[in-house]
């Protein structure tokens, strides 16, 4: 143990000193794993794709313009803290991987691209849109998508085992993060703000973990989780997806999990957005449900935002459950939610879209005060077998909801 920690310092030591690369083939045995490290002025891209599975970018203080692309598996992408930002390219250099300009303590000059091929660097792979690539639109290129992080399986093969960490992702047109097709992907510690889409998405993937995050200010859902955006399909099982501890603020929704099953949120705190958790299914199969939403404190959702094509106006909603089935809401703290829109309240029950009703949920053991219009809506009548229980309450719709043990619907 001792001689491995002295030829990891080694390692990082010789990063140090050459400000990006990996350990020479002599230090570094077959299966060592090196830290490139990307200084100020330097391509983010460049040193992702010089990595091999298993290595670390680690990215310093500064601000970074591009966007960045990660397809390796076992790669981590980490910056020191939030003073590591990612923000666009300019216009004329929008393209992921182009390189990067940086600013603030220790800023440097763009450090001159020895190829100026951006669509071939050395040890990239080419820029054509080969046909395994995701169809969603991010596959066409994570900058001209308008994303900044971009995490790319394949429908062939998932990537693996990616985690992104400890940085900023600002002011990108679609998403701060966004990924496709992953497989144990990571994302902790990472603040998305001011994206106009979604500060934190996840489209097709399973066994994902997003923990200590920081979503704000993102013009739809501060995460975003979904089976496909693009394709009319069932709900996929996630194998236990996991949210906790994240901060979301001020988003049109905190979190959305679209079409999916088997996954929790947990310990997640949601105040300022237009509403807090959207759980949504619909009329394909396997329905969305099996999600578990626990221990959140879900506060003061009262920010007003105007009808969509898909969404009547939003303002004062708690957790909203809309043609979903089999998930558990429980031991939640849910305050002050208040609006007039549908679907307003604490904790709400909401047939889908398309009629869909939701069956089989069980509310329970929730603190629920000063929502309005209510703290409990159950506005799914046509729904089955729902219940609520043990909820601390003072005002329901229909009334009764509140009762300890009460139980309702068919």
């Amino acid at each position: 143990m001792k001689k491995c920690h002295i030829a990891y310092l080694a390692c990082t030591a010789t990063l140090l000193g050459t400000g990006l690369g990996a350990a020479s083939p002599a230090t570094a045995g077959h299966t060592a794993h090196h830290v490139h490290l990307v200084h100020p002025g330097q391509s983010i891209q460049q040193a992702v794709d010089a990595a091999a599975p298993g290595d670390t970018v680690l990215v310093a203080f500064g601000t970074y313009r591009e966007s960045v692309t990660v397809k390796t598996p076992g790669l981590t992408l980490r910056g020191m803290g939030r003073g590591t930002v990612i923000r666009p390219a300019a216009a004329s250099a929008a393209t992921a991987g182009t390189g990067s300009t940086a600013t603030g303590a220790g800023a440097a000059e763009p450090a001159p691209k020895p190829a100026a091929k951006p669509a071939t660097k050395p040890g990239a792979k080419p820029a054509a849109k080969p046909a395994a690539e995701p169809a969603a639109k991010a596959a066409e290129g994570c900058a001209e998508s308008g994303n900044g992080v971009c995490v790319l399986g394949t429908k062939e093969h998932n990537v693996e085992d990616v985690t992104v960490a400890n940085l900023t992702v600002t002011g990108f047109t679609r998403s701060g993060v966004y990924a496709m097709a992953a497989d144990n992907l990571t994302v902790r510690n990472v603040t998305a703000e001011k994206n106009g889409v979604w500060g934190i998405a996840q489209e097709g993937s399973l066994h994902g973990v997003f923990r200590g995050n920081t979503a704000r200010d993102n013009g739809d859902a501060g995460l975003f989780l979904a089976n496909s955006v693009k394709e009319e399909m069932g709900a996929v099982d996630t194998e236990g997806t996991v949210v906790e501890h994240n901060r979301l603020e001020g988003n049109r929704i905190g979190v959305t999990v679209r079409r999916l099953r088997n996954l929790t949120l947990a310990a997640n705190r949601l105040t300022g957005n237009c509403a807090a958790v959207f759980v949504v299914g619909d009329e394909n199969k396997p329905r969305a449900g099996r999600v578990t939403v626990t221990e959140n404190r879900i506060e003061r959702n009262n920010k007003s935002c105007p009808k969509t094509a898909r969404l009547d106006a939003l303002q004062g909603s708690g957790i909203v459950l809309t043609g979903a089935e089999d998930s558990l809401i429980t031991r939640n703290v849910i305050r002050d939610n208040v609006g007039a829109s549908p679907l307003s309240g604490g904790i709400v029950l909401f047939k889908s879209f398309v009629g869909t009703p939701s069956e089989r949920n069980r509310i329970s053991d929730n603190t629920l005060e000063g929502n309005a219009p209510a703290d409990l809506v159950n506005a799914d009548t046509a729904g089955k077998g729902n219940t609520f229980e043990g909820n601390a309450c003072a005002a329901s719709k229909p009334a009764g909801l509140c009762r300890p043990a009460d139980r309702t619907r068919r």
